[in-house]
């Protein structure tokens, strides 16, 4: 009975099964760590004999442990209760993170926020545009070049220091982090909103403006993003993860169309800036009222040499890590040229007003929105899914480039929107269920800079090739460039899992040649 309940056990709570295995192997061969990897997974020690164990060595015998423990914990409570549920399912439901108060919180200042956000999104956007237009050419719209290089130049800092951003995320509170990050980023849209407002803003001061953005979100978006963990645990990850992306959709609908009736009525963009500096206020008060007596914060990773090229080992020895984040660095190469098209083929190629141009954003973050409340109801994240998501968009990328009518455009953004959304909320939870608590934080920084820094790239390309050949050609070529880069990241995933392979069975064979 005591067997058939530890399998029962085993099989109702995922990686349970693996660790206990990984740990019988240790045991079975003399000399080898617990690191040695099981199946696929792409964790061993360098040496079979009795050396310093690696960082992937250290980490997954911590982690062996606790499942160890867990399980023979809940076989006892099972064995003494007559159950056969130790740990309890995730409740079903589209909603069921908001059972946590610290999250309810968190989400309702998201919400929000969000909206100002995308209300500035849309505001500089437009106001680019408007400072690059050559006024004495009546058909003049602007310039695609320099709202390349603005998009360009708020993503780059995460380029350059965002994996810096996921070691303080691992070396502090993330609560503390955030209300700082916050805070300024609130002050510099209130600032920006300023300029417009009384005549003096320039197109460099957008610049400045978009790079200082993007070195408050150096440290803001890993810490954000490996902080939902610590509200909500494991078990409701995967769905606050697709709540937060259906709360930022949400406000990609709502907040480009309110930008947009507002700058037509209000003839400017700079009170769209004012509106976003204010709505800091309540994702700060969320912030601020959770209790941290419910956070399940783990400890402080001490600073330390190499931390950098630790996180940086991790991932290439994970291909449950490896997969997803190459998956999201060829997509997000063209994600963000993408978004700035809609800007382009609203304005050059349908001729579309400014409130027109937000109906057509918003358009797209419809059908985001509709692929984040599908990704809710899944209780954990596929393979499959994630490279259908990338090569569904890609092939709407090319459909939406060929749209012959404005209307038809429209249509076509709904299910680009949902194949978007649906690789990056399953390459999100991907990510994060496969990593240790201990380097989380260096893992999002990680996913964060791979899903940001196609901006620096892809945006200024695809504007120029936009600006030589259309804003359709980029859009198409845009397209195809994603489906071969899904292609490339699933070839090259492959090959180096074999080589990890090979490794594994070198060292479990040199093992049993030393027993």
């Amino acid at each position: 009975m005591r067997a058939g309940l530890r399998g029962r056990f085993i099989r109702a709570v995922p990686g349970v099964g693996s660790a206990l295995r990984r740990a019988r192997f240790a045991h079975a061969v003399p000399g080898t760590k617990s690191g040695v990897r099981a199946g696929r997974r792409g964790r061993f020690t360098r040496a079979a004999g009795g050396g310093k164990p690696g960082v992937r060595a250290r980490l997954r015998a911590r982690r062996d442990a606790r499942a160890v423990q867990a399980a023979t914990a809940g076989e006892s409570q099972a064995v003494a209760t007559g159950t056969t549920q130790a740990v309890p399912e995730a409740r079903d439901g589209m909603f069921r993170a908001l059972r946590n108060h610290n999250y309810r919180l968190f989400l309702t200042g998201g919400v929000i926020s969000n909206v100002g956000g995308w209300m500035q999104r849309t505001a500089q956007d437009w106001l680019v545009l408007d400072l690059t237009r050559n006024p004495n050419d009546p058909s003049s719209s602007g310039s695609a070049v320099a709202l390349g290089l603005t998009t360009a130049l708020q993503f780059l800092p995460l380029v350059l220091f965002g994996l810096w951003g996921g070691m303080l995320a691992d070396r502090y509170p993330k609560r503390s982090l955030l209300l700082i990050a916050q805070s300024l980023m609130g002050l510099l849209a209130l600032t920006m909103g300023a300029l417009v407002i009384t005549g003096n803003a320039q197109v460099w001061h957008v610049y400045v403006m978009a790079f200082s953005l993007g070195l408050i979100s150096c440290v803001e978006v890993p810490t954000r993003q490996s902080f939902v963990v610590e509200m909500v645990g494991r078990r409701d990850l995967s769905n606050a993860i697709a709540l937060n992306a259906s709360s930022f959709n949400l406000a990609r609908v709502v907040g480009p169309a309110v930008a947009g009736v507002l700058i037509s009525m209000l003839g400017g963009t700079g009170p769209m800036f004012v509106v976003n500096g204010l709505s800091f206020i309540a994702v700060l008060s969320g912030l601020i009222l959770m209790r941290t007596s419910e956070l399940t914060t783990p400890e402080p990773v001490p600073r330390a040499k190499g931390q950098l090229r630790e996180g940086l080992r991790y991932v290439l020895a994970e291909p449950a890590l490896l997969m997803p984040i190459l998956l999201v660095a060829f997509v997000s190469l063209f994600t963000q040229s993408f978004t700035i098209s809609i800007a382009l083929m609203a304005r050059q190629v349908f001729g579309a007003d400014a409130s027109s141009f937000g109906v057509a954003s918003s358009v797209f973050a419809v059908g985001a929105l509709g692929g984040a409340l599908l990704a809710a109801r899944r209780a954990r994240p596929s393979r499959k899914l994630l490279i259908a998501g990338a090569l569904s968009f890609g092939v709407f990328q090319i459909v939406c480039g060929l749209a012959p009518w404005y209307p038809l455009y429209l249509l076509f953004l709904i299910p680009a929107g949902v194949a978007l959304i649906s690789v990056n909320t399953s390459a999100n939870a991907s990510v994060q269920l496969a990593s240790s608590p201990e380097m989380r934080g260096r893992v999002m920084g990680l996913y964060v800079l791979v899903l940001t820094a196609g901006a620096p790239l892809g945006a200024p390309l695809l504007g120029w090739v936009s600006e030589m050949g259309g804003p359709r050609t980029g859009v198409m070529i845009g397209g195809v460039l994603t489906v071969v880069g899904v292609g490339a990241a699933t070839m090259l995933t492959r090959a180096l899992t074999r080589r990890s392979d090979a490794a594994v069975r070198g060292v479990a064979a040199a093992a049993a040649g030393a027993r």
